[in-house]
């Protein structure tokens, strides 16, 4: 028996192996660009997902739509505006706030 989808995503090393195993077209474009934003992504999408038990058919079709949604997310804005990774969404994290120092005038010499 043919390992299941899941298995052969797990063994993909590539993003272009993700779209092509699950019949997904993209742009080479913007897979370039965005490549481990867009598997990021499918994986945060994909960790809502409850695919125990479920048939490897059924399984595919989630993960394509998954996959297409998370490609979508890319292509209507950059990997900057999606923020997917924390260091990213700590570039726009506010500054912690800073209680200023006060020195009494008489203490200066």
């Amino acid at each position: 028996m043919a390992d299941g989808i899941l298995a052969q995503l797990n063994k993909a090393s590539a993003a272009e192996e993700f779209f092509t195993l699950l019949g997904v077209d993209y742009d080479p474009k913007v897979v370039d660009v965005a490549r481990l934003h867009i598997l990021r992504r499918m994986g945060q999408y994909l960790a809502g997902e409850d695919l125990a038990g479920v048939a490897d058919e059924i399984v595919a079709e989630r993960c394509k739509t998954v996959l297409e949604r998370a490609y979508a997310d890319f292509v209507a804005s950059s990997p900057i505006d999606q923020r997917v990774f924390k260091v990213l969404k700590d570039a726009v994290a506010p500054a912690p706030k800073q209680t200023p120092t006060f020195v009494q005038i008489g203490s200066l010499k």
